[in-house]
């Protein structure tokens, strides 16, 4: 006997009368008002190639559901892109829209009453927050990678979307002629879908599968392909037994799953945002896991198995011709709790039965790694009581180590400034404030900027840098700590420390200190003064006001937050 549906209301009430007349009006039968209602979460958008394929997606799905016995129902949700959303408020509008697609989703599918979701996920914080969404929400949901982008080439050589935003503050800094930047532009992309490399998009497709909330098999994939499509319909049809099963993503989302999530970025060098998106992920849906103490516990445990863009050679369709993520998976499966569910129906162990890896030079054995040291670092000390981050990326570090003095500022345009006018040299540690979940807000302030700003500069490897703010997914460059917690906009250490401070990061002990004493701290605490706060208005302000901690993965907080 099927179970009754949340979305189906008695005959001749007044939500089913209603009702009725409108979906009547929509061409749906009285009939199949009985049937499940599915959402498509479709973040689709004109403003960028990541999002640009998800209509025509979004009408191959609705096919499929109609056939598997179910009525499916497109909604929307704003639809962020770094490389176009970015542009406003320095950038704030990027992460803070990740909690609106949460938010978007809510309001949809709660008020409806809908009884599953399938979400089309693409760029990096779509992702995430459709993810929340699902976690929050905790009815039946299937995520679906919508894939990655062709890259293109130039004179010769290999050319994404990494290439022309480090291209573009190589020319800031006078390395790189405007032409040569143009003309990488003009090759860099060619078809739809996320950015190309392994950063936060991909990197998060991946996490989807780790989790169990993607069929396996799905992710990476390349937009629009054959395959991709397969995926779809077999989601598709999936999502309606899951309906009638009343599989649910808290079902899924236990702490095994974060803990094989957190593997599998390990295990790649994925992007450093996965922390945060997988600890707000887990906040959502009331699980009890810290994500950071994961990743600071499994990172020595856990080997690197692939090298790919950017911290490797190997292309993201090397990867999913390896195997992709369910290939990773099954190197990774001693160190994986395969015992958790997934939205397959199966266990990690079932769904890995019969899988071979393709090609295990691009996707290696754990005694056989890319890299023995892990790819990401969680460092604490007097400057990160919470927590920093580091991606190290694949190559052995011959210094490990790096003290220097302190050079502060509170906005990119006057780090970059100083850039030009030589007030930054070897030898500095840069610090990048002011750039936190409040403080940019939603960490606005161009980080990664000043990160291949630096590079441009030529002073990668001759200095350091340390930031409240987030990177790309794709920054691979120098010794950069970010996201350090608590941030300088609500008085964490950061905000303390002045020029000439002698600042040492350290990996091996996974440490970053400035050399003050307890009253030099005492004596800036007492003359410290909260920042005006910037861009103060409307939805940003909203954010502002109510984000809570990167500790709890910076989601909005809730009346029952503690």
């Amino acid at each position: 006997m099927k179970r009754q549906l949340r979305s189906n209301f008695p005959r001749g009430s007044y939500l089913w009368s209603v009702r009725n007349a409108h979906w009547r009006a929509l061409g749906i039968p009285e009939e199949d008002c009985e049937k499940p209602k599915i959402a498509i979460v479709n973040s689709s958008s004109e403003l960028a190639a990541c999002f640009s394929h998800l209509d025509g997606i979004a009408k191959a799905l609705k096919e499929t559901i109609r056939a598997a016995g179910a009525v499916p129902f497109e909604i929307r949700t704003a639809a962020p892109s770094d490389f176009i959303t970015g542009a406003g408020a320095r950038g704030a509008y990027m992460l803070g829209a990740r909690d609106l697609v949460t938010n978007d989703i809510e309001v949809a599918v709660e008020g409806a009453q809908l009884d599953g979701m399938i979400c089309l996920t693409s760029c990096d914080k779509t992702v995430p927050g459709q993810l929340m969404a699902a976690a929050r929400l905790n009815i039946p949901t299937i995520m679906v990678p919508c894939g990655y982008q062709a890259s293109g080439e130039y004179k010769g050589k290999h050319v994404d979307i990494e290439e022309v935003f480090i291209g573009a503050m190589h020319a800031i800094t006078g390395n790189m002629p405007v032409d040569e930047l143009v003309g990488m532009s003009r090759e860099a992309i060619r078809g739809p879908g996320v950015c190309s490399g392994l950063g936060t998009a991909n990197s998060m497709h991946i996490v989807c599968e780790a989790l169990g909330m993607a069929l396996p098999g799905s992710a990476p994939v390349a937009a629009n392909s054959a395959k991709m499509f397969a995926d779809l319909r077999a989601a598709g049809e999936r999502i309606v037994q899951m309906v009638w099963d009343d599989v649910k993503p808290r079902d899924i989302l236990q702490p095994g799953a974060f803990a094989n999530a957190v593997r599998c970025i390990l295990a790649i060098g994925g992007s450093l945002n996965t922390v945060k998106h997988l600890q707000a992920v887990a906040t959502e849906g009331k699980c009890n896991v810290d994500v950071y103490s994961l990743f600071e516990t499994l990172g020595p445990q856990t080997p690197v198995l692939a090298g790919v863009r950017p911290i490797g050679d190997h292309t993201i369709e090397e990867f999913e011709a390896a195997g992709g993520a369910r290939a990773l998976m099954k190197q990774l499966e001693s160190l994986l709790d395969t015992g958790v569910a997934t939205v397959s129906g199966g266990s990690v162990a079932d769904n890995l039965k019969s899988v071979a890896v393709a090609n295990d030079e691009v996707i290696r054995p754990i005694g056989k790694p890319v890299a023995q040291q892990p790819a990401i670092v969680l460092l604490r000390g007097n400057l990160a009581p919470e927590s920093g981050l580091t991606k190290t990326g694949i190559v052995e570090r011959k210094q490990r180590s790096f003290t220097g003095p302190a050079i502060c500022f509170w906005t990119t345009d006057e780090a970059i400034a100083a850039l030009k006018n030589g007030t930054i040299k070897p030898g500095h540690v840069l610090v990048m404030r002011g750039a936190g979940v409040r403080g940019g807000p939603a960490m606005g302030g161009g980080a990664s900027r000043v990160v291949f700003a630096v590079d441009g500069a030529g002073l990668g490897d001759q200095i350091a840098i340390l930031t409240d703010g987030h990177l790309s997914g794709l920054v691979c460059k120098g010794l950069v700590v970010a996201e350090l917690s608590p941030e300088a906009a609500t008085g964490g250490p950061l905000a303390l420390v002045q020029d000439g401070d002698t600042i040492t990061i350290d990996l091996d002990t996974r440490r970053v200190d400035a050399d003050l004493t307890d009253e030099q701290w005492q004596q800036r605490r007492a003359g410290w003064r909260a920042p005006v706060p910037s861009h103060d208005v409307g939805w940003l302000q909203q954010y502002r006001r109510n984000v809570g901690s990167l500790s709890q993965g910076a989601v909005l907080v809730r009346t029952d937050a503690t």
